[in-house]
Order: C-alpha cells, then sequence, then structure tokens
C-alpha cells in the first residue's frame, strides 16, 4: 500500500471506529491518534493502520481481555515496581525527580546508588580493575560498533564471577556496579576508570569539562524510565533467574532496535538530511505530509513535550558550540513542532548533542546505553529479589483446531 493510500480522511476514521468527529478529535487530543496534514492544509488525514488498530483495541471489549490485549503497548500497568514513576514534569527515581538530580549535579553513579537502593552500602568503593586476558582484544577493538562490542564481551566476563541470583543482594549491587562501568567502557574502547561520565566525556571530547557536564546530565536523565522495552526485557530474563549480564545483553538487544535507542541514528540522519537542504521548512513538512515519520519528536507519555529533552536542550543552548549547528538544531524543532505540533524527545537531544559538538552518531547511542544499565539492573535486581517468573498469557486469534469433520473453525471473534 503507498504512503497515499495508507491516509485517511476523518470521516472514514469515523466510520472505521463508529465515532462522531468530536470524538475523533478527542482521541486526538488524548494521544490515542495522531492526525497530519490533508492535501488542501485545512483538512485533517489519519494513518489507516493506527485506525484500525484502535478499533481493534475498541471490540475487545471492556473486561480483562481488553486489558490483557492493551497491557504490553503503554496500556493497563503489568508489574509493581519502586523503581521508577513518570509523571508530566519528568521521570522520579525513588520518588525523587530525574531532572532536579542533574541540577543538583547527581552523576549515574549516585542514581545507580538510589535505584538500586543500597542504603549505606557504597557498591563502587572498590575499584572495578582491568579487562581479563581473554577479553582485551575485543574490548578495545575500536572498529567494532559500541552496542555490539559491549554485547560480545559481557558475556564473556560472566565467566569470571559467580552466579548473581545465588548471590545476597550486596554482593549483587557490587556485581552491577562492576557491570556498570564495564559496559561504559566498552563503549569507548578503555579500560574501566573513574566516574562513567567523565571516562566518556574524554573519549570524544577530551579536556571538555563543559561537554562533560552535558554526558553526567544525559546520563542521569537515560537511567531509568519505568517499564520501557529494554527494561521490561531485562526484567523477563532476570525473572528467570539468569545472570546479570544476561539481563545486560536482553536490554542491549533491545535498546538496538531503530524504535527504541536506535531512534538516535535516525535523528542524527534527520539533521544531516537537513544540513544538506536548502529549506528545513519544506524539507520537514514533506516528511511529515508524506507520512512518514520524524524521528526524535513526539513521546507517548509526555503529550506536553518530554522534560529529558527539554533540560538536555536547555544546556546544549548554554553550551560553546557552533552557532550554525545550534541554528540547524533549532529549525529542525520549529519546523516539527509547526508541521506536527510536537516536541523533541530524549532521542533527539542525544542526536542533537553529538550533531552540536561535531561527533558522530554512535555516541548518542552509546550515552543512551551506558545510562540505561542503572536502570536495567535496578529492575533485574527488583525482580531477582521477588523471585517470581514473568510469564504473560497470548490470546490466541487464528485458526481453531478442528471441530471433529476436518474443517478448521474460522478463527474466533
Amino acid at each position: 500500500m503507498s504512503l497515499d493510500a495508507d491516509l485517511i480522511p476523518a470521516s472514514e476514521a469515523c466510520r472505521l471506529l463508529g465515532i462522531s468527529a468530536a470524538t475523533l478529535y478527542a482521541y486526538v487530543s488524548r494521544g490515542l491518534l495522531e492526525s497530519r496534514p490533508g492535501r488542501d492544509h485545512r483538512s485533517r488525514v489519519y494513518r489507516r493502520q493506527d485506525v484500525e488498530r484502535l478499533a481493534q483495541r475498541k471490540r475487545l471489549g471492556r473486561g480483562p481481555a481488553r486489558g490483557a490485549a492493551q497491557s504490553l503497548d503503554r496500556g493497563l500497568p503489568v508489574l509493581e515496581t519502586r523503581i521508577s514513576l513518570i509523571r508530566p514534569d519528568g521521570p522520579y527515581y525513588r520518588g525523587r525527580s530525574a531532572v532536579a538530580a542533574v541540577r543538583a549535579g547527581a552523576t549515574l553513579e549516585d542514581i545507580a546508588r538510589l535505584l538500586w537502593d543500597c542504603g549505606s552500602q557504597d557498591p563502587f568503593a572498590d575499584p572495578p580493575g582491568d579487562w581479563p586476558a581473554r577479553v582485551v582484544a575485543l574490548a578495545t577493538d575500536t572498529e567494532l560498533p559500541p552496542v555490539a562490542r559491549a554485547m560480545a564481551v559481557i558475556p564473556l566476563l560472566a565467566l569470571q564471577v559467580p552466579h548473581s541470583f545465588q548471590a545476597d543482594q550486596g554482593t549483587r549491587r557490587a556485581l552491577a556496579a562492576t557491570l556498570l562501568r564495564q559496559n561504559a567502557a566498552l563503549m569507548v574502547a578503555r579500560r574501566p576508570a573513574g566516574p562513567v561520565h567523565r571516562l566518556l566525556a574524554e573519549a570524544w571530547r577530551p579536556g571538555d569539562a563543559a561537554f562533560a557536564e552535558l554526558v553526567r546530565a544525559a546520563l542521569v536523565l537515560c537511567a531509568d524510565h519505568e517499564l520501557n522495552v529494554s527494561a521490561f526485557a531485562a526484567r523477563v530474563v532476570a525473572s528467570t533467574g539468569a545472570h546479570l549480564h544476561a539481563t545486560v545483553c536482553a536490554g542491549l538487544s533491545a535498546l538496538s532496535g531503530p524504535r527504541h535507542g536506535g531512534a538516535t541514528a535516525r535523528v542524527y540522519a534527520l539533521l544531516e538530511d537537513a544540513r544538506q537542504s536548502s529549506d528545513i521548512d519544506r524539507l520537514v513538512a514533506g516528511r511529515w505530509k508524506r507520512g512518514e515519520d520524524l524521528p526524535g519528536f513526539g513521546h507517548a507519555l509526555y503529550p506536553d513535550g518530554d522534560p529529558r529533552a527539554g533540560e538536555l536542550l536547555a544546556m546544549l543552548r548554554t553550551a560553546k558550540v557552533e552557532p550554525v549547528a545550534l541554528d540547524l538544531i533549532e529549525a529542525v524543532i520549529a519546523a516539527a513542532e509547526a508541521h506536527s505540533g510536537r516536541r523533541p524527545n530524549v532521542d533527539f537531544a542525544l542526536a542533537a548533542i553529538c550533531y552540536a559538538y561535531g561527533l558522530p552518531a554512535e555516541p548518542a547511542l552509546a550515552m543512551f546505553a551506558a545510562g540505561r544499565l542503572a536502570g536495567w539492573l535496578a529492575h533485574a535486581l527488583e525482580q531477582q529479589a521477588q523471585g517470581k517468573l514473568i510469564r504473560p498469557r497470548a490470546r490466541y486469534a487464528g485458526v481453531q483446531p478442528d471441530s471433529g469433520d476436518g474443517e478448521p473453525r474460522p478463527p474466533a471473534t
């Protein structure tokens, strides 16, 4: 189906949903659907697949089946956690604002202690040590992408330590601290040393204290975001009793996808396209009207804008970067909001930092992965302490078994 054919007018959307135009507009304002400008610039159009997906949810009814069907797509909560809470003004880590923590000078290690509920224990008290001989070549191979390098080395590091599921909480936290430092070091192909934000910043921009502050803020704001895709993946693996190293690899695998942390690369590509364009507003408007997405803009949990991006972009605006680069970033933001009504999210902010400082796209995902590891480990520690297996049920919607006459039954409705 072509992009144009996938966009339908409001009347067709109302017909498929069985609702009035007023209800349709209410759905848009609540973030259940998104609208785009029509060809005449006055009407609005909607993506057919989004409308059909919402219609299917409505048909499921209001009982347990509906809750189960929606719960894995930002719907009903599926489990309890004491780790983080998402509010309109940003994430809260065990009741403390992540944005406030950034402004107070917190480091990723500070946030990890909080997320891991360390109390008086400091899991970072002991130095992380150097790489075992068997992984040195891989850990320092700069030809490998950062996340791929980490995913190759971390399973080998697990061979050096006791099984974390059988250890006490204090030992698990100490192991988590080592893993946090090792993962950050793998992102820049160096040995683990010092605070994570300084390790990363020195690898990318040696001696730039202002840039190091931006990296510190990014790590803190990325540390956790409730039950996101990568945290859920890590938590499911942890529930089986797997080693903390395995949960980290699950999180990294999920984060690498283009609909999650991998979106930073798509944002960077958008900024590059804007740099080569003679008309940024026209570029952005064209993408939106053709039904293409705008990577790095909009967030279902922050309809009024992602506060994490707001904080990082405010810091970036005061940094000593090339004015031309910052002007381009501002132009893309303005065009996206003008044509889609969407504001930047944290993916955009991470990519914008790299673009403004003349770095490639990879450090954006590396910052995301280095910070979010603290959250994955928090979820793994919490899940293992509960001692429960996460095993949801599926709602079967396929062909039913034979009815006895040799003919398969149609799918259940």
